[in-house]
């Protein structure tokens, strides 16, 4: 005996409602998969965050560099998928309230990156590619960018791990448009200009001139040959260990 085609015809309307209900979802700005997608985003920055604090306690200085260069390329294709969807609602119309433990920390991050990273921590970055053509380069530090970048992505992680799953894809979505994807891509064309100069034997020049260095008696040329030698030796460490 034949199935009733009642059955056929059921799970029909169910995937159209399904379709339905994802593409109105779309419309109002949340992922078709919102579950799926928030994890996603959530591994992705916790694992930044992870990373970042564990290469500044300084165990591997010889790889330093390179890890952070990949850790900032990967954080900017999740940054990626986080513009490159429609706006997310937050459930309430203000922002509740979160631990702000998650900011602790910062300065003690900063410190850490600052004296890993000493002395290619000052680079140049012209803030708005599209602004006035006389605006100058202005300096910033990669272990301020770093940190605050953390600092950012920590607000979100207290929302998501607390099971306000919309409000932290808004505050990651939010803050990546307004700051922190700037801020590393900024921080990856420095990473990238390190790597680039020393693989194709060019000389680094002083990272900032006139730049605040504190006073730490450097002229900019032992500045930029200190930052040649940590380059080459963070390379040359590399190879050996092929």
């Amino acid at each position: 005996m034949s199935e009733p085609m009642t059955g056929t015809n059921t799970v029909t309307e169910t995937d159209a409602a399904t379709a339905e209900a994802a593409t109105a979802g779309a419309v109002r700005g949340a992922p078709a998969l919102p579950d799926e997608f928030a994890v996603q985003i959530a591994d992705s920055v916790n694992s930044f965050v992870l990373s970042v604090s564990e290469i500044a306690k300084g165990d591997e200085p010889g790889s330093a560099i390179s890890l952070l260069l990949l850790e900032v390329s990967q954080l900017l294709l999740t940054g990626g998928r986080l513009g490159a969807i429609e706006d997310v609602l937050p459930d309430d119309r203000y922002e509740p309230d979160t631990d702000r433990s998650e900011a602790e920390g910062e300065d003690e991050l900063r410190e850490r990156l600052a004296e890993l990273l000493a002395p290619i921590d000052v680079y140049h970055e012209v803030f708005d590619p599209y602004g006035p053509a006389e605006e100058r380069p202005n300096t910033f530090r990669i272990s301020d960018d770093l940190a605050g970048v953390v600092s950012d992505l920590r607000h979100g992680l207290a929302h998501y791990q607390a099971g306000r799953v919309p409000e932290a894809l808004w505050w990651w979505q939010f803050s990546y448009l307004a700051n922190w994807g700037s801020t590393t891509t900024a921080v990856l064309r420095a990473l990238h200009s390190l790597v680039a100069h020393v693989r194709l034997d060019s000389p680094i020049l002083a990272a900032a001139d006139g730049a605040d260095i504190d006073d730490d008696g450097l002229t900019d040329d032992q500045l930029a040959e200190q930052a040649g030698a940590v380059m080459a030796a963070e390379l040359g460490a590399g190879d050996a260990d092929k």
